[in-house]
């Protein structure tokens, strides 16, 4: 190994480089903390070839402490490299360079501010070499100083934890308003089945009342009382509680409290009627009992304070009140109202009460209106009363009767018989006892009908009251026989004189001159052949023959009230247009409704038509009093047992036949009707009995006079006094 150099190194300059602290040589292979290169706090070298060496400013050194090992392990290799010599002048030369090109640790000073390269991490010096030719040492690579890891920045964690809660909350918030928006009634109807109750309130029933305004019909408070059979802990002893109070068998109660199914779902049935229209004081003894399951609550019942007073003409209605027959059917819509309800939240359980706070919503009740008939309730209950008294007489028999105020057309009374009672209308014979006789009798009127006949002839001046005329006892029309009862054996008699005895033949004869069609033509003015509408449902309108029906012997039948259908009320109203001067009125039962309020509103003005003129309808009712009074040596009218003492009378007897659809029924039809005072007739009172024994002309005439007589009092009519009956000639000479 080559002797070391004392000698100081140059750099490529050619500068002598020595220690920094002075020019002393150094002894060989000896370096020491002066040899090494000092370093800066970041790793920069001082300055080398000044007299004295730059050193770092205290404030910038670095606190990393083992900085002064690294600079003396790293100044070592310094002194070492500078102590060797170049084998050759090349060598020195490449050494020089190498020196001042920057080997590991060198600074190369490029500018005032020199820059920092790598130096070399091996510790050791590298080996000595043998003297020869020397090869140049290969550069080593440049290594980059690893970087400690960097660690997370709290800011940034910070800014994503907050962006991701945010997200959170308006992804919830959305979600809500979503739900509290679009499907937010879904939701709700959803719920409501489990938290709404809905309890109706029922709307009071208007009242039917009399024409004076005394009630004929009318509801009052009451309860309803009901069972939950899923609550319900022993139906059979609570059948056993119950049962007295209600009425009702023990074994029907228990039965309605037996659990059931829905119908079509699988729910249990948690409501069921156990009775309708209890009285308050018995629905308060039922919750003084405490039942489980049972329940009350407010319902109405329909009282009729007269029991079967008019109860064919009003009807029933049912236990929900709505009206079933008569006139509560009729005019429901007008008598029923409109009902209210409660509609609020609930618990549920033992809580079903409602929510303190909770959605709540009332729909009062209207009432309904009431109607005020033309009635007379004391007049009802008389006609009803005789009418009864008479037909007790025909077994088996249907009567019916109609009261008519002869200038207005007003239904004074409307009875028929049998009768039931509206309050409990299952307690009949038959269905067909709770019909209206006077509107849907329908019979053959028999010889009332030939007031229209001689009206009709008068009018059209085919004869005159004067008018006399020879008839026979017996005419044959049709190849069918007509007679008289009372035989005339051909002598002349009046027209006073035929109506008296009722003469089929004298009647036939009038007809003929008359002429079929204008017969039809004064039967449909008189108002036969359609319904009166005088306001009850059901009305039958009747039957004429039409004139290209009429065969041989309709020209003898039609004429005294035969091949002619018509019911009680239409035969009344047509003999009231002869009482009212000849203009028919058609007759009516309501007078006006009244409203919830109270309003009256008068119903309209009844139809009217002229038939008859005034002389002509008061010389038909001077003939007809012959009805009632001819008693002589000739004979005796038919009417006489319907004469009212101290009025004047005029009517008609008739005997007529009945047909059930289409059928003819055995037993006549036995009538009558009549007007009083003849002399300005006030009232119309129509008498009709059927009895299959045919009994009914012995029960007509008397029931008539009652009527008439108590109709007549009652609404102190005077008696005729002073305008006494004519005298009558039944067979003039």
């Amino acid at each position: 190994m080559p002797p070391r150099s004392d000698e100081p190194r140059r750099d490529a300059t050619g500068s002598r480089r020595g220690s920094s602290r002075g020019a002393e040589p150094r002894e060989p292979g000896i370096g020491g903390i002066s040899d090494a290169r000092a370093y800066t706090p970041r790793g920069r070298t001082i300055r080398e070839g000044g007299a004295e060496q730059r050193r770092t400013p205290r404030s910038s050194r670095s606190g990393d402490p083992f900085r002064p090992a690294l600079q003396v392990v790293d100044g070592g290799r310094a002194a070492r490299a500078g102590r060797r010599e170049p084998a050759t002048a090349g060598e020195s030369a490449r050494a020089g360079r190498r020196t001042a090109g920057g080997r590991a640790g060198v600074v190369r000073t490029v500018s005032a501010r020199p820059v920092h390269e790598p130096f070399d991490d091996e510790d050791d010096p590298p080996p000595r070499r043998r003297p020869g030719p020397r090869r140049p040492a290969a550069r080593r690579p440049v290594r980059k100083p690893r970087r400690p890891p960097r660690l997370g920045d709290p800011r940034r964690r910070l800014r994503l934890a907050t962006v991701l809660a945010l997200t959170l909350f308006a992804s919830i918030g959305v979600r809500l308003v979503y739900l509290q928006t679009a499907d937010s009634p879904a939701y709700a109807d959803g719920g409501l089945p489990n938290r709404v109750k809905v309890i109706e309130l029922p709307a009071p029933r208007g009242a039917i009342l009399d024409r004076d305004g005394e009630p004929l019909a009318h509801s009052v408070e009451a309860r309803y009382v009901f069972a939950d059979p899923t609550r319900v802990k022993d139906r059979n002893a609570t059948a056993s509680a119950l049962s007295p109070l209600l009425g009702v068998p023990a074994s029907e109660l228990a039965d309605k409290m037996q659990r059931r199914k829905q119908p079509g779902t699988t729910r249990d049935t948690e409501f069921v009627y156990l009775a309708r229209g209890v009285e308050m004081g018995t629905a308060k003894q039922i919750v003084a009992l405490d039942l489980a399951g049972i329940g009350v609550h407010r319902d109405e019942r329909r009282e009729v304070p007269g029991g079967d007073l008019a109860a064919n003409m009003i009807g029933f209605v049912s236990q929900d009140m709505n009206g079933l027959e008569g006139l509560e059917a009729k005019y429901d819509d007008l008598l029923r109202g409109q009902p209210g309800k409660r509609t609020y939240e609930a618990g549920l359980g033992d809580l079903a009460a409602p929510i303190p706070g909770g959605f709540s919503s009332t729909t009062q009740p209207k009432p309904g209106s009431s109607l005020q008939l033309t009635v007379d309730r004391d007049l009802q209950f008389m006609t009803q009363r005789i009418l009864a008294k008479q037909v007790a007489q025909a077994k088996g028999s249907v009567a019916a009767a109609v009261i008519l105020d002869v200038p207005t057309g007003e239904v004074l009374a409307q009875a028929s018989q049998p009768t039931y009672d509206a309050a409990d209308p299952t307690k009949v014979n038959s269905p067909a006892d709770r019909d209206d006789a006077a509107t849907s009798f329908v019979v053959d009127p028999g010889s009332i009908h030939k007031a229209i006949t001689f009206g009709a002839a008068l009018q059209e001046g085919v004869i005159t009251p004067n008018s006399t005329f020879p008839v026979p006892n017996t005419m044959v029309l049709g190849g069918v026989p007509f007679e008289d009862t009372h035989h005339a054996d051909g002598r002349v008699m009046s027209i006073p004189g035929m109506l008296a005895f009722s003469s089929n033949i004298g009647t036939i004869e009038v007809a003929g001159k008359l002429g079929k069609d204008r017969l039809i033509d004064y039967q449909k003015r008189f108002g036969l052949g359609q319904p009166t509408g005088e306001g009850l449902p059901g009305e039958a309108s009747g039957r004429l023959l039409p004139a290209d029906e009429w065969s041989g012997s309709s020209y003898g039948s039609v004429p005294i009230g035969h091949s002619v259908d018509a019911t009680p009320l239409q035969m009344a109203a047509a003999y009231n247009a002869i009482a009212n001067n000849g203009t028919y009125v058609q007759p009516h039962l309501i007078k006006e409704t009244i409203g919830p309020d109270g309003a009256r509103t008068p119903s309209a003005a009844p139809a009217t038509h002229s038939v008859l003129s005034p002389a002509n309808a008061a010389a038909l009712r001077r003939m007809l009093e012959a009805v009632t009074t001819v008693d002589g040596p000739d004979g005796r009218a038919t009417g006489l047992a319907a004469a009212v003492p101290g009025y004047r009378v005029a009517g008609k007897t008739g005997t007529g036949l009945r047909y059930d659809n289409g059928k003819k029924q055995p037993g006549e039809v036995g009538s009558f009707i009549g007007m009083a005072p003849a002399e300005k007739p006030r009232y119309v009172v129509a008498v009709f009995v059927w009895s299959p024994d045919g009994e009914g002309g012995a029960v007509a005439a008397p029931a008539f006079r009652e009527m008439m007589g108590f109709t007549l009092r009652h609404y102190r009519v005077p008696p005729s006094l002073t305008d006494k009956s004519p005298k009558f000639e039944v067979f003039p000479r």
